[in-house]
C-alpha cells in the first residue's frame, strides 16, 4: 500500500497559528479520504515557518466498490415525490426496481459506485482542503482568488509505493503539484527533489530545515542551557515562549548576550516580561544574585561572524526597550515612595469598572467592607485586610502596568513595599488575583486570602445583582473562574466560611448602589440598616423582615426585599455547580455531592466537601453500597405506606412489639448507631458517622430477609413502619441518600 506526502509551501506562517494549522490539515485530509473510502495506517503533521506537511502511511491504493439500496415511495405515489427520490439517489426512473413491501409495492434504487483510484480522491480532497482551510486570518495576493495565510508558492503531493514515487496532479489557482520543495530561505534555497517522506525529511535537514517543531524546541533549549551553564548561569524556563520561538525559525541558532549594567537593578520580572513581549528573548538568571543578567535570542541563520552582528543589533534594540521600562519604573517609584500611591488611588474614581456597577473606586470600597467582614473568618487582622483591599488595584494606574498588563499585582507588591506598607499588605496586592488557572497556587496568608475572597465575591454578587450571569458557553466576565477561585481558596486553606452571610451582604451593597438614584433617603437608610444587621448577625431573612417592619419601607426596599433572596439562592447554586465540576475531577460522583448539598450548612464549602468525601469513601465499600439498597427499600416501603394511610410514621418504634432475633437486632443496631452518629455529627466527624451508618447494612439486610413489614396485625405493621422511619431518619441525618443513584 502506498504512502502519501503532502507539503504546502508558503511565505512565513505566524507561529501562533502553526500548531492549529497542522491539526486542521491532518483532520481535513484524513476525514475527507476516509469518507471517500480510503483508509490508512498512520498519519502525522508537521510545521515550520514556511511549510505545512502531512505524511500518511499504508494508504489504500483505491477505494472499494459500493453497492447501496435505497427504499423510495410507494408505486403510484405523486410524481413530485418520485422525482425528489430520483434526484436524491442520482438515478432515472428506468433504473428503479419495484418490490413487494408490507404496505404494498414500493420503488427501490440500487446505486452502485465503482472503486476509485487513490490519486483521484486525493486530488479532490486536497483541493477542497486548500480552498476551505480555516485560517483565523487569511489574504489574497496577485490576481487569483485563493485565500491563504500568506502567499502559497508550491504544493508537493506524492504517492510512494514499491514501484516508486508518483505525483498526484493537483491544480489550485495555477499552483500545480510536483515532487520538489525548497530548503532554508537564506542558507540553501535550491530546488529539492523528493521521493518519499523519509527522503523529504532527510534532504530538508541537509538543506538547513528542521521539519519537526519539537526537535527545533529541544535544540534551542539544549543549546541555550549549555551556553548559560558554561558561564554559571541558568535560563529561566518558559515553555510557551520556547514553542513560539521554535515556530519562528527553521534552523535555530542560539546566541547569548549581556544586558547593560544600567538595567540590572530593574525587577527581574520587568526584564523578563519586556524581553519576552517585545523581543522574544529568553531571560538568563544569575542564581547567586537572583538578577536577570543576560538574554538568549534565536537566529534563523548561521553567519560567518558567529552571530556577532545579529547579537549587536539585538542588544541595541533591547537597550532602547529597557530604557523605556526603566523610565516607567523610576516614575512609578516616585509616586509610590513620595506620594504613597495616592494619585493612583484618586484616579480610580475616573475608571469605570462596569457601567451598572460603578467605578474602580466603588469596587475598592466594596472590597474594603467585605475584606473587613471576612477577616475574622479567615484569621486575618481586619485593619490589615482593609488596608490591603484599599491598595490592591492601585498599580493598575501605574505606567509599568499600563505598558505590561501581565505585571498587575506583582508591581503592586513592589510599589506597596516602596510605600512602606506592611509586608502582608504588599503580598496581598500580588496574591489576591490568584488562582487564575486550575494549576495556579492559591493564596495562603490570611490577609491575602481575605482580599482574594472579597474581590471574587464582589465580582460574582455584582454581576448577579444586575442579572449578568453566564449563559451556556458564554462567560465574558470570567464568573466561572471567579467561583472556582473562591472554592479553591476556601478548600485549600481548610476555611470555615459561611458564604450565605457574605453573599447577602455584598448583594445588598450592590442593590444600594443600583437603587440609590431616584430613591428617597429614608429608603436608602433602611437598606443600609439592613446591611448593618447582616454584618452584625449574619442572618439575612430575619434582619430584612425586622428592618422592614420597623422602617415602614417604601417601594424601593420592597423591590430589593423581593429580589435578593432569589439572587442569593441562585448564586449559591452556581457555587454548587462549580463545586460539582471541581470534585468530579477528583473522582467524586455528582449524586454524592447532591446528597450532601441537600443537607443544612451547604454554604460552608469545607464542611460540604468533607461530608462528600466521607460519603464517597463509605459508598466505595460493600457495606456502604449495599446499605444504600437497604435504605432505599426501607424508604420506598415507608413512603408508600404513608401515602396510602395518610399519616406520617415517625413516632418511634417500641421494642416490646419486636418478634424474632432479626427484628430485635435491628432495634439494638439502630440504638448503637444513633449513639455514635449524633455526637459525631455534632463535631463534624463525618467519617465516624458514616462508618456507623454503614454498619447498619447487616442488621437491615437480615431484617428484610426474616421480617414481613406489612404484617396482618395493625400493631406490628405500624411498629415496623416506625422502625423503618428510624432507619430513614438516622441515615438522612448523615446525608440525603435519596439523591444517590443506583
Amino acid at each position: 500500500m502506498p504512502d502519501l506526502l503532502i507539503e504546502l509551501f508558503s511565505e512565513e506562517i505566524p507561529a501562533r497559528m502553526q500548531t492549529r494549522a497542522a491539526e486542521d490539515l491532518k483532520k481535513l485530509v484524513t476525514e475527507g479520504l476516509v469518507e471517500a473510502g480510503l483508509t490508512y495506517a498512520g498519519a502525522a503533521a508537521f510545521t515550520t515557518p514556511r511549510r505545512l506537511t502531512l505524511s500518511l502511511e499504508d494508504l489504500l491504493a483505491e477505494s472499494k466498490p459500493v453497492r447501496e439500496e435505497r427504499k423510495g415511495p410507494k408505486v403510484g405515489a405523486p410524481d413530485q415525490a418520485i422525482e425528489g427520490f430520483l434526484r436524491g439517489a442520482g438515478v432515472s426512473k428506468d433504473d428503479l426496481e419495484i418490490r413487494d413491501d408490507k404496505k404494498g409495492q414500493v420503488y427501490f434504487a440500487v446505486i452502485e459506485k465503482p472503486g476509485r483510484l487513490a490519486s483521484d480522491i486525493i486530488a479532490e480532497v486536497l483541493e477542497k482542503t486548500i480552498r476551505n482551510f480555516p485560517w483565523p486570518k487569511s489574504m489574497r495576493w496577485g490576481s487569483g482568488t485563493l485565500k491563504w495565510v500568506r502567499p502559497l508558492h508550491s504544493i508537493v503531493c506524492l504517492l510512494t509505493d514499491e514501484a516508486g514515487a508518483t505525483v498526484v496532479p493537483v491544480d489550485v489557482d495555477g499552483i500545480t503539484s510536483g515532487d520538489f520543495t525548497y530548503g532554508h530561505r537564506f542558507m540553501s534555497n535550491a530546488v529539492i527533489s523528493v521521493t518519499s517522506f523519509e527522503d523529504y525529511e532527510a534532504k530538508l535537514k541537509h538543506a538547513h530545515v528542521m521539519l519537526r517543531a519539537d526537535e527545533r524546541a529541544e535544540a534551542i533549549w539544549q543549546d541555550a542551557t549549555n551556553q548559560a551553564f558554561a558561564q554559571g548561569l541558568q535560563v529561566v524556563e518558559d515553555r510557551v515562549l520556547l514553542a513560539e520561538v521554535a515556530g519562528l525559525v527553521e534552523w535555530p541558532v542560539v546566541l547569548m548576550g549581556k544586558i547593560d549594567e544600567e538595567f540590572l537593578a530593574l525587577p527581574p520580572e520587568v526584564l523578563q516580561t519586556s524581553m519576552k513581549e517585545h523581543q522574544k528573548f529568553f531571560s538568563v538568571r544569575n542564581e547567586k544574585t537572583g538578577r536577570i543578567e543576560q538574554f538568549v535570542t534565536v537566529a534563523n541563520i548561521e553567519t560567518s561572524d558567529n552571530g556577532a552582528t545579529i547579537l549587536a543589533g539585538n542588544q541595541k534594540v533591547l537597550s532602547a526597550r529597557l530604557a523605556d521600562a526603566k523610565f516607567f519604573w523610576e516614575n512609578d517609584l516616585r509616586v509610590a515612595t513620595k506620594e504613597k500611591m495616592q494619585p493612583w488611588l484618586d484616579a480610580q474614581a475616573n475608571v469605570t469598572f462596569h457601567n451598572k456597577l460603578g467605578s474602580q473606586r466603588d469596587l475598592i470600597e466594596r472590597m474594603i467592607a467585605l475584606a473587613k467582614e471576612l477577616a475574622p473568618a479567615v484569621g486575618a487582622d481586619p485593619k490589615l485586610a482593609a488596608q490591603a483591599a484599599q491598595v490592591a488595584k492601585a498599580d493598575l494606574a501605574s505606567e509599568m502596568v499600563y505598558e505590561f498588563p501581565d505585571l498587575q499585582g506583582l508591581m503592586g507588591r513592589y510599589y506597596s513595599d516602596s510605600a512602606g506598607l506592611p509586608a502582608e499588605v504588599a503580598a496581598a496586592c500580588e496574591e489576591h488575583y490568584a488562582p487564575l488557572g486550575p494549576s495556579d497556587e492559591v493564596p495562603a496568608a490570611p490577609t491575602s486570602v481575605a482580599v482574594s475572597l472579597a474581590e471574587k465575591l464582589d465580582k460574582l454578587t455584582g454581576f448577579w445583582a444586575i442579572d449578568e450571569k453566564p449563559t451556556g458557553s458564554k462567560d465574558p466576565f470570567a464568573l466561572r473562574r471567579a467561583a472556582l477561585g473562591v472554592i479553591r481558596v476556601v478548600l485549600d486553606n481548610d476555611l470555615t466560611v459561611k458564604l450565605d452571610r457574605f453573599i447577602d451582604a455584598q448583594l445588598l451593597r450592590h442593590e444600594i448602589k443600583v437603587n440609590r438614584n431616584g430613591a428617597e433617603q429614608d429608603e436608602i437608610d433602611t437598606l443600609e440598616q439592613i446591611l448593618e444587621e447582616i454584618a452584625e448577625h449574619g442572618v439575612f431573612g430575619a434582619a430584612l423582615e425586622a428592618v422592614k417592619d420597623a422602617a415602614k419601607a417604601g417601594k424601593t426596599v420592597d423591590a430589593v426585599a423581593a429580589q435578593l433572596p432569589d439572587k442569593s439562592v441562585s448564586l449559591l447554586a452556581f457555587f454548587h455547580d462549580r463545586l460539582k465540576v471541581y470534585l468530579r475531577d477528583q473522582g467524586i460522583r455528582h449524586d454524592i455531592i447532591d446528597a450532601c448539598i441537600a443537607m443544612p450548612g451547604n454554604d460552608d464549602l469545607t464542611l460540604l466537601v468533607k461530608r462528600a468525601r466521607a460519603l464517597s469513601e463509605t459508598l466505595s465499600t460493600d457495606d456502604g453500597e449495599n446499605l444504600i439498597q437497604g435504605f432505599k427499600r426501607a424508604n420506598n416501603i415507608l413512603t408508600q405506606a404513608e401515602e396510602k394511610d395518610g399519616v406520617e410514621y415517625s413516632y418511634g418504634a417500641d421494642i416490646k412489639f419486636a418478634e424474632g432475633d432479626a427484628e430485635k437486632a435491628l432495634f439494638k443496631a439502630l440504638d448503637d448507631a444513633d449513639a455514635v452518629i449524633k455526637p459525631a455529627m455534632a463535631v463534624e466527624d463525618f467519617t465516624t458517622a458514616m462508618a456507623a451508618m454503614a454498619g447498619l447494612r447487616g442488621p437491615i439486610d437480615a431484617f428484610f430477609t426474616d421480617v414481613q413489614v406489612n404484617a396482618d396485625s395493625d400493631v406490628l405493621r405500624r411498629n415496623r413502619l416506625n422502625l423503618l422511619s428510624r432507619i430513614r431518619s438516622i441515615c438522612l441525618a448523615v446525608a440525603d441518600l435519596t439523591k444517590i443513584e443506583g
